[in-house]
């Protein structure tokens, strides 16, 4: 795979009867919060550590590790409860998951506070913290005509604000959702399902991009196209081989690092025009 192309793991898909494009944010879109793994993972090896199961850190970190990935693309809320599950299964008596998640949020919120001022007051510019051609892509499908759509397992709030601070937010006419205080009341599924039932398109006429399985499973299960975002984040010039594992196993479609090479994958997705 050269760098910057596009890997077409199903040569009979075809996104040329879509008319709706869904989009993960984090990681797909925004990297923004880019190393927010590093800040979970530690988070999490350290309280396990503190229980003295016997078991070594390296232990703990491919452990925890493993289902913080497999989660990725659910609302964090999801990884707080296993966490939580892990804490009981080694004796201990967890918190509440929703604790977790605010001393796991504002943890990140530490991380990347330079981050998002330095967007706000306008030293960097939007575009360095977004996956590579990722304007321009947007560019394309708004042209082509598609109806875009944002969903994000991170909290609505701060995920509708950084689209504003990466001026993304106008292109999802559709909306923009994410995660709600109210866990059970949101998911990716319940985004699709919305979207099928308020624009009158078919599951087949939707066209999905995203960097964690579970936008592209549901996507895949209404019968639409997915695009795996394998980036490796931050510098997004290399796949990712561990994101590229789990996109591959729930059916993406076609496969890519970055979208540098936005006119190659928007000729795979549509066919030559």
């Amino acid at each position: 795979m050269a760098a910057d192309s596009v890997e077409t793991l199903n040569p009979s898909a075809s996104a040329a009867g879509a008319r709706v494009g869904l989009f993960d944010f984090d990681g797909t879109l925004s990297l923004i919060r880019a190393g927010w793994v590093d800040v979970m993972v530690p988070m999490m090896v350290e309280i396990l550590a503190d229980l003295r199961t016997g078991e070594s850190e390296a232990e703990l970190t491919e452990l925890v590790e493993g289902y913080v990935g497999d989660l990725t693309g659910r609302q964090t809320i999801y990884q707080m409860i296993e966490f939580a599950a892990q804490i009981t299964k080694r004796g201990g008596d967890p918190k509440d998951p929703v604790e977790y998640k605010h001393m796991y949020l504002d943890l990140l919120m530490d991380k990347i506070r330079d981050r998002r001022e330095a967007l706000r007051s306008g030293r960097t510019a939007p575009d360095e913290l977004m996956v590579p051609g990722a304007r321009r892509l947007l560019d394309a499908l708004q042209e082509r005509g598609l109806t875009l759509y944002l969903a994000s397992g991170t909290d609505q709030p701060f995920m509708r604000e950084e689209a504003r601070l990466l001026r993304i937010d106008s292109y999802f006419t559709g909306g923009i959702f994410g995660a709600l205080e109210d866990y059970k009341s949101f998911s990716k599924k319940i985004v699709v399902e919305r979207i099928i039932r308020d624009s009158g398109r078919s599951g087949a006429q939707l066209l999905g991009f995203g960097d964690g399985y579970v936008e592209i499973e549901v996507v895949k299960s209404v019968g639409g196209c997915a695009v795996g975002v394998a980036t490796d984040e931050p510098d997004c010039v290399r796949v990712d081989p561990v994101k590229r594992a789990r996109l591959v196993r729930v059916g993406a479609d076609w496969i890519v690092r970055n979208f540098n090479s936005y006119h190659e994958l928007m000729a795979a997705l549509f066919g030559q025009e």
